[in-house]
């Protein structure tokens, strides 16, 4: 029965409150009556009709003020506000009433006591009917309120504490502070206890949930944290950076998981500003594969820093249409005066390149056009040398016949010594644009690379929370296989500074920091979502890891260099490569059979050739059992 009033009509619920209200209206009377007299009242016809006007007076006021609009489970300090500005016209009301029948028996303070005691009485009413109904609301869904603490006792740690008091969804246990000067103090009621004693806590406590509401930490001081509770069965969310924080108002709709990029980016470089504004403030910019990972973070970046015309291109019609619209939106928000142009074509569409950069005269092209799946192109080696080879050849042409200032490959670590397609392609291009910048000529050619980017469409990340959403396994193809990682806005940045130092035919490679084992990624991930890993150590846990082989053309470690002793810039984290290349007379024979064995699908031959060019890729009598 108790739990049946959580499904009753609204109807029924307000009709139960205004009757509850009339009852202590009435309670309220006897009350004020009894404690002015001084003694049990027993109510003369007189003072009968102050028990009748008191209710009709109080009841219309309440609805007209919307008292009954509230939900007594979710109210709060809104609530309470209401029902004193209630009370105070109620009292006026009721005051005016008494002092002009002034009739005998009924004293005029009552006018001031009455409406007191009825305050009184409702807030009392009103925060039972809050913790009763949530008690219901918690027996209903058939599990306790989680409990939560929160490492932080900072501003946005306190704004959490009042959004978890106001949403009812957990219950706070504890704060959590690495400063001294916080530890053993009480903030709202709840007590401050050392970083030190987080495990002790959640074992104690029955800890579901940890929120890290440091919006301003260090990712490295976030994955201690999360080390410190890999053993424990907790839910570890965060808050938003100090950036989205900026309204100074935290609610529970901000929580959000703490993704693995929290943990595995790096803490960022700041950005050399002369170095980003170099080719792009004020010129007309080239981004081709506009719609992808790399390609539309490029754009965001590139429309920050205000150029006069920024040219989206790409083939696929939906991925163009998104970033569009979102750098539309993006330039109303920061006032930004930047023309905004989608093109739609292929890169390997030699006459369409032609005439868009004969039409639109780009100063500077990103080329992060590519297929960059490694199964798929191993998959259709034909589509993957004319796309990744002949697309960056065709739009290296075109930008160099229409007097484009940089061109600038956005590359990839697989490109060293290769043992796939993709790999190979990649290097195969990086080849093209090494032997054309050796040429004289006005545009100067460099190229990018780097290795996975976190969240990317190539990227593992998507992939494991998919098969977390579905319950697992998550897969993974070898114990060992490690990759270099980074996020994709510290990518895009890095692009950007490397291309403004390019002389012609550099190799830049970007600093990845310590490459990262995928099953300790796989480990880190269901950790994170609460979960545990099902294996012989854990047979109870939730989640299995699945080993499934390498794939085809998969290597085990990924490297950043063909060559020793790369060379650093004037930034940190982007070294130029020594690398040799084959001069264009050569190549062009080579790229010349390359096409004709592309065109004809004719993968034998395709992989014969490249492994002529690409160090480190095999010849197909060396690896022709995996094909």
């Amino acid at each position: 029965m108790r739990i049946e009033v959580l499904a009753w009509s609204r109807g029924r619920k307000r009709l139960t409150v205004i009757l509850s209200d009339v009852v202590l209206s009435l309670a309220a009377t006897w009350i004020a009556f009894s404690l002015r007299l001084d003694t049990l009242n027993v109510p003369t016809p007189i003072q009968a009709r102050i028990y009748l006007i008191a209710p009709l007076i109080a009841i219309p006021i309440f609805v007209r003020l919307g008292l009954y609009r509230a939900i007594f489970r979710y109210s709060g300090q809104a609530a309470l506000v209401a029902t004193a500005k209630a009370i105070a016209l109620y009292t006026l009301v009721l005051s005016v009433v008494l002092f002009s029948t002034q009739w005998e028996m009924v004293p005029r303070s009552l006018g001031i006591l009455q409406p007191l005691v009825f305050l009184i009485l409702i807030g009392a009413s009103r925060a039972f009917a809050r913790f009763w109904l949530a008690g219901l609301e918690r027996q209903q869904g058939g599990e306790a309120m989680k409990r939560l603490l929160i490492f932080g006792a900072g501003t946005a740690g306190v704004q959490t504490a009042v959004a978890m008091a106001v949403s009812r969804q957990f219950k706070l246990v504890g704060f959590v502070d690495d400063d001294p000067a916080k530890v053993g103090r009480s903030i709202n009621g709840v007590m401050v206890s050392s970083a030190r004693d987080m495990k002790r806590l959640v074992q104690e406590d029955d800890i579901t949930d940890v929120l890290l509401a440091m919006p301003n930490a260090t990712r490295q001081r976030r994955l201690s944290i999360v080390q410190s509770l890999n053993a424990l069965p907790v839910h570890v969310r965060t808050l938003p950076s100090l950036a989205d924080l900026a309204t100074g108002r935290v609610t529970v709709q901000d929580f959000r998981e703490l993704d693995i990029e929290d943990l595995l980016g790096r803490d960022p470089v700041p950005p050399q500003a002369e170095l980003m504004a170099r080719d792009v403030t004020g010129k007309v910019v080239m981004v081709t594969g506009a719609g992808g990972s790399i390609g539309s973070e490029l754009c965001r970046c590139i429309a920050l820093q205000r150029p006069q015309t920024l040219l989206l291109l790409d083939h696929n019609e939906y991925g163009l249409y998104r970033i569009h619209q979102e750098l539309e939106a993006l330039c109303r928000i920061h006032a930004l005066e930047v023309v905004l142009t989608p093109l739609l074509g292929s890169v390997t569409q030699s006459e369409r390149m032609q005439a868009l950069c004969a039409m639109h005269r780009p100063g500077t092209v990103y080329h992060a056009a590519a297929y960059k799946h490694v199964p798929m192109v191993e998959s259709n080696p034909g589509e993957g040398v004319l796309n990744n080879v002949f697309g960056t050849l065709t739009m290296a042409m075109a930008a160099r016949a229409c007097g484009v200032q940089r061109f600038v490959l956005v590359s990839t670590d697989k490109a060293v010594r290769p043992t796939n397609i993709m790999g190979a392609t990649k290097r195969m291009a990086e080849l093209a644009l090494q032997a054309m910048a050796a040429q004289p000529q006005a545009t100067l050619f460099s190229m990018v690379r780097f290795g996975n980017v976190l969240g990317s469409s190539g990227s593992v990340v998507p992939l494991f929370r998919q098969q977390l959403a579905s319950g697992g396994p998550l897969t993974v193809t070898h114990p060992d296989v490690t990759r270099y990682f980074m996020t994709i806005p510290e990518a895009a940045q890095l692009v950007l500074q490397a291309g403004a130092m390019g002389q012609g035919g550099d190799v830049f490679v970007l600093d990845m920091g310590e490459p990262v084992k995928i099953i300790d990624l796989a480990h880190r991930m269901v950790q994170l979502s609460g979960l545990s890993v099902r294996d012989a150590a854990n047979p109870q846990g939730e989640i299995d890891i699945s080993i499934t082989g390498l794939r085809p053309g998969e290597k085990l470690f990924e490297e950043l260099l063909i060559g020793d002793n790369p060379q650093p810039t004037q930034h940190p984290r982007i070294m130029k490569a020594q690398e040799a290349y084959l001069p264009w007379p050569v190549l062009e024979r080579h790229l010349q059979d390359l096409r004709t064995a592309a065109l004809a699908n004719d993968e034998t031959a395709m992989r014969t050739i490249l492994a002529q060019c690409v160090q480190g890729f095999p010849a197909p009598n060396v690896n022709n059992q995996d094909h």
